[in-house]
Protein backbone atom coordinates (compact mmCIF):
# COMPACT_ATOMS: atom_id res chain seq x y z
CA UNK A 1 0.00 0.00 0.00
CA UNK A 2 1.26 3.49 -0.95
CA UNK A 3 2.35 6.14 1.37
CA UNK A 4 0.50 9.05 0.96
CA UNK A 5 4.21 11.19 1.09
CA UNK A 6 5.10 8.79 -1.77
CA UNK A 7 6.04 11.81 -3.94
CA UNK A 8 6.27 8.88 -7.42
CA UNK A 9 2.63 7.33 -5.86
CA UNK A 10 -0.08 8.00 -8.04
CA UNK A 11 -3.08 6.33 -5.97
CA UNK A 12 -5.98 6.30 -8.91
CA UNK A 13 -8.00 9.16 -7.12
CA UNK A 14 -6.93 11.69 -9.43
CA UNK A 15 -5.53 12.35 -12.89
CA UNK A 16 -5.07 15.56 -14.80
CA UNK A 17 -5.71 16.20 -18.53
CA UNK A 18 -3.27 18.71 -20.34
CA UNK A 19 -4.86 22.00 -20.56
CA UNK A 20 -4.25 23.59 -24.05
CA UNK A 21 -1.36 26.11 -23.91
CA UNK A 22 -3.41 29.14 -24.33
CA UNK A 23 -5.82 28.60 -22.22
CA UNK A 24 -3.94 27.07 -19.78
CA UNK A 25 -1.76 30.82 -19.97
CA UNK A 26 -5.16 32.90 -19.33
CA UNK A 27 -6.43 30.44 -16.70
CA UNK A 28 -2.49 31.28 -15.08
CA UNK A 29 -2.77 34.76 -15.15
CA UNK A 30 -6.17 34.76 -13.45
CA UNK A 31 -5.27 32.61 -10.57
CA UNK A 32 -2.03 34.79 -10.28
CA UNK A 33 -4.91 38.08 -9.99
CA UNK A 34 -7.07 35.56 -7.11
CA UNK A 35 -3.23 35.37 -5.03
CA UNK A 36 -3.01 38.97 -5.79
CA UNK A 37 -5.73 39.92 -4.01
CA UNK A 38 -4.94 37.54 -1.17
CA UNK A 39 -1.44 39.23 -0.61
CA UNK A 40 -2.67 42.50 -1.06
CA UNK A 41 -5.10 42.66 1.58
CA UNK A 42 -2.22 41.92 4.03
CA UNK A 43 0.03 44.35 3.01
CA UNK A 44 -2.59 47.24 2.06
CA UNK A 45 -3.82 46.73 5.53
CA UNK A 46 -0.30 47.63 7.61
CA UNK A 47 0.01 51.00 6.44
CA UNK A 48 -4.20 52.07 6.81
CA UNK A 49 -3.47 50.52 10.56
CA UNK A 50 -2.58 54.00 12.31
CA UNK A 51 -5.61 55.84 10.12
CA UNK A 52 -8.34 52.92 11.38
CA UNK A 53 -6.79 53.56 14.70
CA UNK A 54 -7.57 56.85 14.76
CA UNK A 55 -11.14 56.43 12.56
CA UNK A 56 -12.22 53.71 14.71
CA UNK A 57 -10.85 54.72 17.97
CA UNK A 58 -8.94 51.72 18.43
CA UNK A 59 -5.78 50.52 20.04
CA UNK A 60 -3.05 48.19 19.72
CA UNK A 61 -4.53 44.81 20.46
CA UNK A 62 -7.87 46.12 17.50
CA UNK A 63 -5.19 46.86 15.52
CA UNK A 64 -3.49 43.67 15.10
CA UNK A 65 -7.15 41.78 15.53
CA UNK A 66 -7.65 43.71 11.80
CA UNK A 67 -4.38 42.02 10.94
CA UNK A 68 -4.63 38.89 12.40
CA UNK A 69 -8.58 38.40 12.30
CA UNK A 70 -7.74 38.24 8.41
CA UNK A 71 -4.73 35.74 8.74
CA UNK A 72 -6.12 33.18 11.36
CA UNK A 73 -9.09 33.13 9.22
CA UNK A 74 -6.96 31.43 6.38
CA UNK A 75 -5.04 29.45 8.85
CA UNK A 76 -7.65 27.91 10.06
CA UNK A 77 -9.59 27.33 7.40
CA UNK A 78 -7.06 26.53 4.66
CA UNK A 79 -6.94 22.35 5.40
CA UNK A 80 -10.74 22.33 5.01
CA UNK A 81 -10.64 24.29 1.87
CA UNK A 82 -7.92 22.26 0.09
CA UNK A 83 -9.90 19.21 1.58
CA UNK A 84 -13.38 20.38 0.08
CA UNK A 85 -11.69 21.59 -3.22
CA UNK A 86 -10.25 17.47 -3.78
CA UNK A 87 -14.03 16.64 -2.90
CA UNK A 88 -15.85 18.74 -4.84
CA UNK A 89 -13.61 20.29 -7.32
CA UNK A 90 -10.89 23.01 -7.10
CA UNK A 91 -13.14 25.07 -9.44
CA UNK A 92 -15.97 25.42 -7.88
CA UNK A 93 -13.81 25.87 -4.58
CA UNK A 94 -12.02 29.13 -6.56
CA UNK A 95 -15.56 30.59 -7.48
CA UNK A 96 -17.45 30.38 -4.23
CA UNK A 97 -14.16 31.33 -2.22
CA UNK A 98 -13.34 34.59 -5.01
CA UNK A 99 -17.52 35.26 -4.20
CA UNK A 100 -17.56 35.12 -0.29
CA UNK A 101 -14.22 37.52 0.52
CA UNK A 102 -15.65 40.04 -2.11
CA UNK A 103 -18.95 40.33 0.01
CA UNK A 104 -16.53 40.38 2.79
CA UNK A 105 -14.21 43.39 1.16
CA UNK A 106 -17.65 45.69 0.95
CA UNK A 107 -18.49 44.94 4.81
CA UNK A 108 -14.79 45.82 5.61
CA UNK A 109 -15.36 48.96 3.82
CA UNK A 110 -18.80 49.57 5.24
CA UNK A 111 -18.05 48.79 8.45
CA UNK A 112 -19.33 51.05 11.86
CA UNK A 113 -16.26 50.31 14.37
CA UNK A 114 -13.65 47.47 15.21
CA UNK A 115 -16.02 44.94 16.24
CA UNK A 116 -17.64 44.84 12.24
CA UNK A 117 -14.60 45.58 10.58
CA UNK A 118 -12.48 42.38 12.42
CA UNK A 119 -15.77 40.53 12.00
CA UNK A 120 -15.70 41.23 8.23
CA UNK A 121 -11.87 40.70 8.24
CA UNK A 122 -12.42 37.09 9.18
CA UNK A 123 -14.87 36.35 6.87
CA UNK A 124 -12.50 37.64 4.05
CA UNK A 125 -9.59 35.70 5.43
CA UNK A 126 -12.35 32.43 4.64
CA UNK A 127 -13.21 33.44 1.12
CA UNK A 128 -9.07 33.87 1.29
CA UNK A 129 -8.84 29.92 2.60
CA UNK A 130 -11.45 28.03 -0.02
CA UNK A 131 -9.32 30.16 -3.05
CA UNK A 132 -5.65 29.77 -2.31
CA UNK A 133 -5.58 25.34 -1.88
CA UNK A 134 -7.51 25.59 -5.62
CA UNK A 135 -5.59 27.53 -7.27
CA UNK A 136 -2.35 25.59 -6.38
CA UNK A 137 -4.18 22.93 -7.47
CA UNK A 138 -4.76 24.12 -10.74
CA UNK A 139 -2.09 25.33 -11.56
CA UNK A 140 -0.09 21.68 -10.78
CA UNK A 141 -2.44 19.53 -12.49
CA UNK A 142 -2.37 22.16 -15.68
CA UNK A 143 1.53 21.87 -15.44
CA UNK A 144 2.45 18.31 -14.24
CA UNK A 145 6.46 18.44 -15.68
CA UNK A 146 8.62 19.38 -12.33
CA UNK A 147 10.48 22.17 -14.92
CA UNK A 148 7.10 23.44 -16.18
CA UNK A 149 5.68 23.20 -12.81
CA UNK A 150 8.45 25.46 -10.92
CA UNK A 151 8.57 27.80 -13.80
CA UNK A 152 4.52 27.75 -13.29
CA UNK A 153 4.48 28.39 -9.99
CA UNK A 154 7.76 31.00 -10.39
CA UNK A 155 5.23 32.79 -12.42
CA UNK A 156 2.14 32.66 -10.06
CA UNK A 157 4.61 33.51 -7.25
CA UNK A 158 5.53 36.65 -9.18
CA UNK A 159 2.82 38.11 -10.56
CA UNK A 160 0.98 37.45 -6.88
CA UNK A 161 3.40 38.95 -5.05
CA UNK A 162 3.50 42.42 -6.98
CA UNK A 163 0.93 42.95 -3.93
CA UNK A 164 3.60 43.45 -1.91
CA UNK A 165 4.98 46.69 -3.40
CA UNK A 166 1.62 47.27 -4.47
CA UNK A 167 0.41 47.54 -0.90
CA UNK A 168 1.75 49.67 0.95
CA UNK A 169 1.97 52.29 -2.36
CA UNK A 170 -1.35 51.81 -2.96
CA UNK A 171 -2.63 51.40 0.22
CA UNK A 172 -1.05 54.88 1.31
CA UNK A 173 -2.19 57.06 -1.81
CA UNK A 174 -5.74 55.68 -1.08
CA UNK A 175 -5.52 55.88 2.86
CA UNK A 176 -4.04 59.64 1.78
CA UNK A 177 -6.14 60.58 -0.56
CA UNK A 178 -9.80 58.77 -0.15
CA UNK A 179 -9.66 57.16 3.24
CA UNK A 180 -8.49 53.67 4.44
CA UNK A 181 -12.50 52.51 3.00
CA UNK A 182 -11.31 52.42 -0.36
CA UNK A 183 -8.91 49.54 0.45
CA UNK A 184 -11.41 47.12 0.93
CA UNK A 185 -13.97 48.44 -1.52
CA UNK A 186 -11.18 48.28 -4.22
CA UNK A 187 -11.27 44.81 -4.16
CA UNK A 188 -14.80 44.43 -5.20
CA UNK A 189 -14.56 45.36 -9.13
CA UNK A 190 -11.52 42.65 -9.16
CA UNK A 191 -13.03 40.11 -7.52
CA UNK A 192 -16.07 40.74 -10.17
CA UNK A 193 -13.71 40.49 -12.80
CA UNK A 194 -12.00 37.74 -11.75
CA UNK A 195 -14.98 35.64 -11.37
CA UNK A 196 -15.52 36.23 -15.06
CA UNK A 197 -12.74 34.79 -15.98
CA UNK A 198 -12.88 31.73 -14.05
CA UNK A 199 -16.22 30.80 -15.52
CA UNK A 200 -14.79 31.63 -19.00
CA UNK A 201 -11.43 30.06 -19.24
CA UNK A 202 -10.61 27.73 -16.22
CA UNK A 203 -11.53 24.20 -16.15
CA UNK A 204 -11.58 21.52 -13.23
CA UNK A 205 -8.60 19.00 -14.02
CA UNK A 206 -10.36 15.31 -14.84
CA UNK A 207 -10.34 13.26 -11.51
CA UNK A 208 -10.95 9.54 -11.42
CA UNK A 209 -13.29 8.72 -8.39
CA UNK A 210 -12.24 6.33 -6.01
CA UNK A 211 -13.72 3.20 -5.55
CA UNK A 212 -16.87 3.20 -3.25
CA UNK A 213 -17.63 6.57 -3.73
CA UNK A 214 -16.42 9.66 -1.45
CA UNK A 215 -15.07 10.05 1.75
CA UNK A 216 -16.80 11.31 4.44
CA UNK A 217 -15.70 14.70 5.23
CA UNK A 218 -13.74 15.28 8.46
CA UNK A 219 -16.39 18.07 9.75
CA UNK A 220 -14.81 17.68 13.59
CA UNK A 221 -11.63 18.66 12.20
CA UNK A 222 -12.45 21.64 9.91
CA UNK A 223 -14.09 22.92 12.82
CA UNK A 224 -11.40 22.27 15.42
CA UNK A 225 -8.71 23.75 13.38
CA UNK A 226 -9.32 27.40 13.34
CA UNK A 227 -10.52 26.84 16.83
CA UNK A 228 -6.69 25.35 17.98
CA UNK A 229 -5.21 28.14 15.58
CA UNK A 230 -7.39 30.99 16.43
CA UNK A 231 -6.86 30.38 20.20
CA UNK A 232 -3.39 30.06 19.98
CA UNK A 233 -2.92 33.37 18.14
CA UNK A 234 -4.92 35.28 20.63
CA UNK A 235 -3.68 33.86 23.82
CA UNK A 236 0.03 35.28 22.41
CA UNK A 237 -1.74 38.79 21.97
CA UNK A 238 -3.89 38.51 25.29
CA UNK A 239 -0.54 37.58 27.04
CA UNK A 240 1.77 40.21 25.28
CA UNK A 241 -0.63 43.29 26.47
CA UNK A 242 -0.43 42.61 30.00
CA UNK A 243 -4.19 40.55 30.00
CA UNK A 244 -2.93 37.20 32.07
CA UNK A 245 -6.56 36.17 33.01
CA UNK A 246 -7.58 36.12 29.28
CA UNK A 247 -4.56 34.75 28.36
CA UNK A 248 -4.95 31.63 30.58
CA UNK A 249 -8.89 31.27 29.94
CA UNK A 250 -7.67 31.40 25.67
CA UNK A 251 -4.76 28.71 26.20
CA UNK A 252 -6.94 26.39 28.03
CA UNK A 253 -9.33 26.64 26.13
CA UNK A 254 -6.69 26.40 22.82
CA UNK A 255 -4.98 23.25 24.23
CA UNK A 256 -8.75 21.87 24.91
CA UNK A 257 -9.53 22.11 21.04
CA UNK A 258 -5.97 20.89 20.33
CA UNK A 259 -6.52 17.80 22.08
CA UNK A 260 -9.75 17.46 20.43
CA UNK A 261 -8.37 18.05 17.19
CA UNK A 262 -5.70 15.43 17.81
CA UNK A 263 -8.34 12.85 18.75
CA UNK A 264 -10.94 13.82 15.81
CA UNK A 265 -8.24 12.89 13.18
CA UNK A 266 -7.21 9.75 15.02
CA UNK A 267 -10.58 8.53 15.18
CA UNK A 268 -12.12 9.93 11.43
CA UNK A 269 -12.67 7.55 8.77
CA UNK A 270 -11.16 10.14 6.06
CA UNK A 271 -9.02 12.05 8.21
CA UNK A 272 -7.97 16.07 7.09
CA UNK A 273 -4.19 15.66 7.66
CA UNK A 274 -3.94 12.31 6.88
CA UNK A 275 -1.23 10.88 9.81
CA UNK A 276 1.23 9.89 7.47
CA UNK A 277 2.01 13.58 6.16
CA UNK A 278 2.52 14.26 9.85
CA UNK A 279 5.12 12.00 10.26
CA UNK A 280 7.08 13.07 6.69
CA UNK A 281 10.49 14.88 7.44
CA UNK A 282 10.32 16.63 3.75
CA UNK A 283 6.76 17.90 4.40
CA UNK A 284 7.30 19.00 7.76
CA UNK A 285 10.57 20.89 6.91
CA UNK A 286 8.96 22.25 3.36
CA UNK A 287 6.02 24.20 5.95
CA UNK A 288 8.38 24.85 8.74
CA UNK A 289 10.43 26.84 6.42
CA UNK A 290 7.34 28.67 5.02
CA UNK A 291 6.16 29.24 8.45
CA UNK A 292 9.46 31.06 9.28
CA UNK A 293 9.23 33.16 6.38
CA UNK A 294 5.92 34.22 7.17
CA UNK A 295 6.65 34.82 11.19
CA UNK A 296 9.32 36.83 10.69
CA UNK A 297 8.71 39.26 7.46
CA UNK A 298 5.45 39.29 8.76
CA UNK A 299 6.39 40.46 11.89
CA UNK A 300 9.15 43.08 11.01
CA UNK A 301 6.77 44.84 8.44
CA UNK A 302 4.33 45.02 11.12
CA UNK A 303 6.54 46.71 13.86
CA UNK A 304 8.71 48.65 10.83
CA UNK A 305 5.15 50.19 9.47
CA UNK A 306 4.62 51.43 13.37
CA UNK A 307 8.01 52.63 13.66
CA UNK A 308 7.65 54.69 10.17
CA UNK A 309 4.12 55.83 11.04
CA UNK A 310 4.22 56.31 14.85
CA UNK A 311 7.64 56.76 15.77
CA UNK A 312 9.05 59.16 12.99
CA UNK A 313 5.40 60.45 11.44
CA UNK A 314 5.56 59.44 8.17
CA UNK A 315 2.42 60.01 6.03
CA UNK A 316 1.02 56.41 4.96
CA UNK A 317 2.10 56.81 1.27
CA UNK A 318 5.65 57.86 2.11
CA UNK A 319 6.12 55.01 4.57
CA UNK A 320 4.60 52.37 2.15
CA UNK A 321 7.52 53.94 -0.58
CA UNK A 322 10.05 53.41 2.32
CA UNK A 323 8.82 49.87 3.08
CA UNK A 324 9.48 48.91 -1.21
CA UNK A 325 12.52 48.08 -0.71
CA UNK A 326 11.52 44.41 1.36
CA UNK A 327 8.50 44.33 -1.41
CA UNK A 328 10.53 44.55 -4.77
CA UNK A 329 12.92 42.02 -4.41
CA UNK A 330 9.90 39.63 -3.31
CA UNK A 331 7.71 40.65 -6.50
CA UNK A 332 11.23 40.26 -9.03
CA UNK A 333 12.75 37.47 -6.97
CA UNK A 334 9.94 35.34 -7.03
CA UNK A 335 10.55 34.19 -11.14
CA UNK A 336 14.14 33.90 -10.63
CA UNK A 337 13.29 31.33 -7.96
CA UNK A 338 11.01 29.12 -10.61
CA UNK A 339 13.82 29.06 -12.69
CA UNK A 340 16.67 28.05 -9.90
CA UNK A 341 13.95 25.20 -8.49
CA UNK A 342 13.68 24.09 -12.13
CA UNK A 343 17.59 23.36 -12.31
CA UNK A 344 19.26 23.18 -9.39
CA UNK A 345 15.96 21.94 -7.26
CA UNK A 346 14.52 23.33 -4.35
CA UNK A 347 17.72 23.20 -1.63
CA UNK A 348 20.14 26.09 -3.34
CA UNK A 349 17.50 29.02 -3.41
CA UNK A 350 16.34 27.88 0.04
CA UNK A 351 19.35 27.44 1.90
CA UNK A 352 20.30 30.94 0.09
CA UNK A 353 17.62 32.97 1.24
CA UNK A 354 17.41 31.94 4.73
CA UNK A 355 21.29 32.39 5.22
CA UNK A 356 20.66 36.12 3.72
CA UNK A 357 17.57 37.05 5.64
CA UNK A 358 19.16 35.78 9.03
CA UNK A 359 22.42 37.97 8.44
CA UNK A 360 20.38 40.96 7.29
CA UNK A 361 18.18 41.09 10.59
CA UNK A 362 20.84 41.72 12.66
CA UNK A 363 20.44 45.15 10.99
CA UNK A 364 17.60 45.69 13.44
CA UNK A 365 20.22 45.87 16.46
CA UNK A 366 21.10 49.21 15.12
CA UNK A 367 17.52 50.69 15.47
CA UNK A 368 17.45 53.88 18.06
CA UNK A 369 14.99 55.67 19.72
CA UNK A 370 15.58 58.72 16.93
CA UNK A 371 15.44 58.49 13.20
CA UNK A 372 16.52 54.94 12.19
CA UNK A 373 15.29 54.02 8.41
CA UNK A 374 19.40 53.67 7.35
CA UNK A 375 19.38 50.50 9.51
CA UNK A 376 16.18 49.67 8.88
CA UNK A 377 16.76 49.33 5.29
CA UNK A 378 19.45 46.15 5.06
CA UNK A 379 16.60 44.05 7.09
CA UNK A 380 13.99 45.63 4.71
CA UNK A 381 16.53 44.73 2.04
CA UNK A 382 17.41 41.16 3.31
CA UNK A 383 14.52 40.31 4.06
CA UNK A 384 13.02 40.69 0.41
CA UNK A 385 15.57 39.10 -1.46
CA UNK A 386 15.47 36.09 0.94
CA UNK A 387 12.09 36.03 0.37
CA UNK A 388 12.14 36.34 -3.15
CA UNK A 389 14.39 33.17 -3.73
CA UNK A 390 12.33 31.55 -0.83
CA UNK A 391 8.88 31.71 -1.83
CA UNK A 392 8.44 29.47 -5.15
CA UNK A 393 11.46 27.11 -4.16
CA UNK A 394 9.29 26.29 -0.63
CA UNK A 395 5.96 26.19 -2.18
CA UNK A 396 7.52 23.67 -5.01
CA UNK A 397 9.12 21.30 -1.65
CA UNK A 398 5.65 21.19 -0.41
CA UNK A 399 3.68 19.95 -3.13
CA UNK A 400 6.52 17.58 -4.28
CA UNK A 401 6.99 15.80 -0.66
CA UNK A 402 3.03 14.16 -1.94
CA UNK A 403 1.46 12.57 -4.46
CA UNK A 404 -1.17 14.16 -7.11
CA UNK A 405 -4.24 13.00 -5.19
CA UNK A 406 -3.58 15.16 -2.38
CA UNK A 407 -2.56 18.39 -4.35
CA UNK A 408 -5.43 20.29 -2.38
CA UNK A 409 -4.21 19.44 0.92
CA UNK A 410 -0.41 19.75 0.14
CA UNK A 411 -1.28 23.27 -1.54
CA UNK A 412 -3.71 23.85 1.94
CA UNK A 413 -1.35 22.89 4.26
CA UNK A 414 1.26 25.20 2.91
CA UNK A 415 -0.64 28.01 3.15
CA UNK A 416 -2.21 27.30 6.35
CA UNK A 417 1.96 27.20 7.41
CA UNK A 418 2.18 30.66 6.13
CA UNK A 419 -0.89 32.01 7.52
CA UNK A 420 0.41 30.59 11.02
CA UNK A 421 3.34 32.35 10.53
CA UNK A 422 1.59 35.71 9.62
CA UNK A 423 -0.77 35.96 12.67
CA UNK A 424 1.97 34.92 15.41
CA UNK A 425 4.36 37.22 13.53
CA UNK A 426 1.85 40.45 14.03
CA UNK A 427 1.30 39.01 17.26
CA UNK A 428 4.51 38.05 19.05
CA UNK A 429 6.47 41.15 17.25
CA UNK A 430 3.79 43.46 18.39
CA UNK A 431 3.29 42.22 21.84
CA UNK A 432 7.09 42.52 22.51
CA UNK A 433 8.00 46.07 20.21
CA UNK A 434 4.68 47.48 21.75
CA UNK A 435 3.29 51.12 20.33
CA UNK A 436 6.02 52.91 18.65
CA UNK A 437 5.31 55.78 20.70
CA UNK A 438 6.76 54.35 23.85
CA UNK A 439 10.53 55.11 22.17
CA UNK A 440 12.55 53.08 24.75
CA UNK A 441 10.40 50.34 25.19
CA UNK A 442 9.92 49.91 21.55
CA UNK A 443 13.88 50.07 20.63
CA UNK A 444 14.21 47.65 23.40
CA UNK A 445 11.59 45.37 21.72
CA UNK A 446 13.07 45.55 17.98
CA UNK A 447 16.29 44.55 19.59
CA UNK A 448 15.37 41.64 21.27
CA UNK A 449 13.51 40.47 17.62
CA UNK A 450 16.46 41.15 15.76
CA UNK A 451 18.07 38.05 17.73
CA UNK A 452 14.28 36.07 17.46
CA UNK A 453 14.52 36.39 13.60
CA UNK A 454 17.85 35.49 13.19
CA UNK A 455 17.35 32.64 15.11
CA UNK A 456 14.24 31.93 13.28
CA UNK A 457 16.00 32.15 9.82
CA UNK A 458 19.03 30.17 10.91
CA UNK A 459 16.35 27.02 11.55
CA UNK A 460 15.04 27.29 8.42
CA UNK A 461 18.19 27.17 6.96
CA UNK A 462 18.94 23.87 8.93
CA UNK A 463 15.82 22.68 7.47
CA UNK A 464 17.00 23.13 4.14
CA UNK A 465 18.53 19.93 3.97
CA UNK A 466 15.85 17.51 4.34
CA UNK A 467 13.29 19.05 1.99
CA UNK A 468 12.44 17.36 -1.33
CA UNK A 469 15.25 18.78 -3.62
CA UNK A 470 13.80 17.24 -6.66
Amino acid sequence: MRSPTDTTAHDGTTSTEPVPHPRRGAMLAILCAGMFLVLLDVTIVNVALPGIGRALGTGLPGLQGVVDGYAVAIAGLLLGGGALGDRIGHRRMLLVGLGLFGLASLACGTASGPGPLIAARVVQGAGAALLLPGSLAVITAAYPGRAEQARALGVWAGISSTALPAGPLLGGALVDSAGWRWIFLLNVPIVAAAIAGILAVVREPHRDRPEGGRPPLDRAGMALAPLTLGGLVWTVIAAGHGHGEEAAVTAALTIAAAAAFVLAERRAAAPMVPGGLLRAPAFLGANGIALAMNLVTNGVLFVATLKLQQGEHHSAFTAGVLLLPMAVPLALLAPVSGRLTARFGTRLPLGAGTALAAAGCLSLLRVGAGGSYRVLLPTLLAIGIGDGLIVTAVVAAAMRAVPPAHAGLAGGFNNTARQVGTALGVAVYGAVAGPALDAAHFTAGVHALAWVSAGLWLAAFALTRIVPNR
